[in-house]
């Protein structure tokens, strides 16, 4: 029966026929290890096909649900995840595999006459592998997608005439957003990959026409058929494909046990924020590097020309063939192109390795992308989308408005937040200017041109700029805890740099009470104090310390007003109109910091003794919600991952 109907099918289809061709052509001179690569270039693009429609089905291209839908496809589809990660090194992989085989071709010289069409063929599918890869960087649309993908539309912006068309064209209007997506996916699973197709079945075609060019003709090898011998070596080449390429995707979980396999998904993009660490893929990395050497305004010889020639006398090269020494030639271009790439990526990446603000934007990304995955397990993702948990996480949001408002006087361990030390120095890169340079150090462009009086704009690669500038405020880390505020109560410290040493208070009354009052036999007393001003701010870190210390929370409460005199200066418990110092009710909980970082001017604080703290509110350089969102932060109150099941 089942012949009958495969007889059926092969009279009125040829299907038969043509897998016969297909398994039982000729292979003159017997099968070779060489002759995989062909194969393995099909092989890659059905393994990118199959698993793209798969990731295609739960894919949703907007700004407002595309990193959402990676996200369920990565952690909640069954499956998902060895995909996602099969896609995205199967499109390396597809690079890789097209430039082996067009180094074959030329090594071997099968791009000589009649093969000229199919070695072009081959040259013609890498751009469109690269521009496959591309397109598909957007559309996770994390921090690193979104800004890795603005280098393309970069590139494109730079070609002469049509420069400007192309980059609209690619993003749907002027900025990278809604439309960009939905243009790249169209480009990224539509019209790329069918050119990808026709170009292979053409390039069959024509190796089915010339046959094999390579076999010597003096060769006394018995000819074969492709089954089984050729077969069963394509086969297993495409296996040992597919492990290699499985072994990256399970690499992370070989690492740790505990992480996520698969690839790596950022934060969600935001395009307010400045994100320094987007790279294209590695294989990019090269051009990344070429493009350094061309300073603004000549980028299109870096980006159009130069290569351009490149692949004009790549694309000549079956005619250079026709002389004596031309084959020779050929594979001494192609071999010193390869070597010039792989010397150029290396040099990004050791440049990278060297790189303050690259290595800290990175770990920043990585911090934020892992605080994601925490809330969203935790709180879900809200209508508004994944990236309104990070714009309401004291954690994330926290730091950074400490490095742009509070960081040019104060410090917080140290660093200013964001792990950038004081008097460090900036690297200049290509293309920056010192708009762009003050606002990833969050700066004002003022205070940095004048750290740096004798540099001039545009500023020249590799350049070094003093970036930071020495604080003189208190470093706020631990602000109010017992640990804190016992070194506020040290004589030793509370005029050093970490407290008032900076300030018009270093020879202030609170500095001269320490000085004189702190001593050996109030050690207890000083204690006990301690432990009752920083029970006022209702800390998280130590809450169980402050219910097991009630009782000496009581006593220094008592000594605040009674022996040690706090409240001389101080309000504490009521309202004192005559106070010249702080309010300490309710020092460092949430409502008196919001309150202080508002007007520090404030008669419940420094009053007319101020000292150079602006009114963050009053001026409307902070609203409510960065206001909560600071001192959040500065209190340490902000949702932990619970720790082995427990809260």
């Amino acid at each position: 029966m089942m012949k009958r109907v495969l007889g059926w099918v092969d009279e009125r289809t040829g299907l038969g026929r043509f897998i016969e061709a297909c398994l039982f052509q000729n292979l003159p001179g017997g099968s070779r290890w060489r002759y995989v690569w062909g194969t393995l270039v099909v092989y890659v693009f059905l393994l990118q096909a199959i698993t793209g429609f798969f990731l295609w089905t739960g894919y949703s291209p907007s700004t407002q649900t595309a990193w959402e839908s990676i996200h369920h496809i990565q952690h909640e589809m069954t499956g998902g995840w060895i995909l996602r990660g099969l896609h995205h090194f199967g499109a390396q992989a597809f690079v890789v595999v097209i430039v082996l085989h067009l180094l074959q071709m030329v090594v071997y010289g099968i791009y000589r006459a009649p093969r000229e069409v199919n070695f072009w063929l081959v040259m013609l599918l890498l751009p469109l592998a690269i521009a496959m890869s591309a397109t598909g960087w957007l559309l996770p649309y994390d921090q690193h997608g979104y800004w890795a993908s603005r280098v393309p539309i970069g590139i494109m912006g730079v070609t002469p005439v049509i420069g400007p068309l192309l980059q609209k064209i690619a993003m749907g209007g002027s900025t990278v957003g809604h439309h960009t997506l939905t243009h790249f996916l169209a480009l990224h699973a539509g019209l790329l990959p069918l050119c990808v197709a026709g170009i292979l079945g053409l390039h069959y075609f024509l190796n089915r026409k010339h046959g094999l060019g390579d076999v010597p003709k003096d060769c006394a090898c018995p000819d074969e058929r492709y089954f089984p011998t050729q077969f069963l070596k394509d086969a297993a080449a495409c296996l040992a494909v597919f492990l290699v390429l499985l072994g990256f995707v399970l690499f992370p979980y070989w690492q740790n046990p505990t992480a996520t396999p698969g690839v790596h998904l950022g934060a969600p993009a935001d395009p307010s924020e400045q994100y320094s660490a987007a790279r294209p893929e590695w294989f990019m990395l090269f051009l990344f590097q070429f493009l350094k050497y061309f300073p603004g305004g000549t980028e299109v010889w870096g980006a159009m020309v130069i290569p351009g020639l490149v692949g004009a006398v790549v694309a000549l090269m079956p005619f250079v063939a026709q002389w004596k020494h031309g084959h020779r030639f050929n594979v001494l271009f192609i071999s010193t192109l390869l070597g010039a790439a792989v010397i150029l990526g290396r040099l990004a990446a050791v440049e990278d390795g060297k790189d303050e603000t690259y290595l800290a934007a990175k770990a920043q990304s990585r911090r934020n992308a892992d605080r994601m995955h925490q809330l969203v397990a935790e709180r879900g993702i809200p209508p508004s989308g994944a990236a309104a948990l990070l714009r309401d996480d004291p954690l994330t949001q926290g730091p950074k408005l400490f490095a742009k408002n509070c960081a040019s006087c104060h410090r917080f361990d140290g660093h200013d937040g964001l792990g950038h030390k004081p008097l460090t120095t900036h690297t200049v890169r290509t293309n920056e200017t010192w708009e762009s340079i003050a606002e990833f150090r969050f700066m004002k462009l003022a205070q940095l041109r004048q750290l740096n009086p004798t540099f001039t704009n545009p500023l020249k690669p590799d350049d070094k700029i003093v970036a930071q500038v020495r604080p003189w405020a208190p470093d706020l880390k631990g602000f109010a805890s017992r640990e804190w505020l016992a070194g506020l109560l040290d004589p030793a410290q509370v005029d050093g740099p970490h407290y008032f040493g900076g300030t018009k208070f270093k020879e202030g009354k609170m500095s001269k009470w320490v000085k004189k009052n702190a001593t050996p036999e109030k050690a207890d007393d000083l204690k006990k104090v301690v432990i009752a001003l920083s029970a006022e701010a209702r800390l998280k870190s130590q809450a169980g310390a402050d219910k097991a210390g009630a009782e000496l929370i009581k006593q220094g409460r008592a000594l605040m007003v009674g022996d040690m005199a706090c409240t001389d200066c101080h309000s504490f418990g009521k309202k004192d109109p005559d106070a010249t110092a702080p309010d300490l009710t309710g020092y460092g909980s949430r409502a008196w910091l919001i309150r202080f970082i508002s007007n520090p001017a404030h008669a419940d604080f420094y009053g007319k003794r101020n000292d150079r703290m602006p009114a963050f509110a009053d001026k409307k350089i902070l609203d409510a919600k960065q206001l909560g969102l600071l001192a959040d932060w500065l209190r340490g109150d902000w949702y932990e991952a619970p720790k082995n099941g427990v809260k």
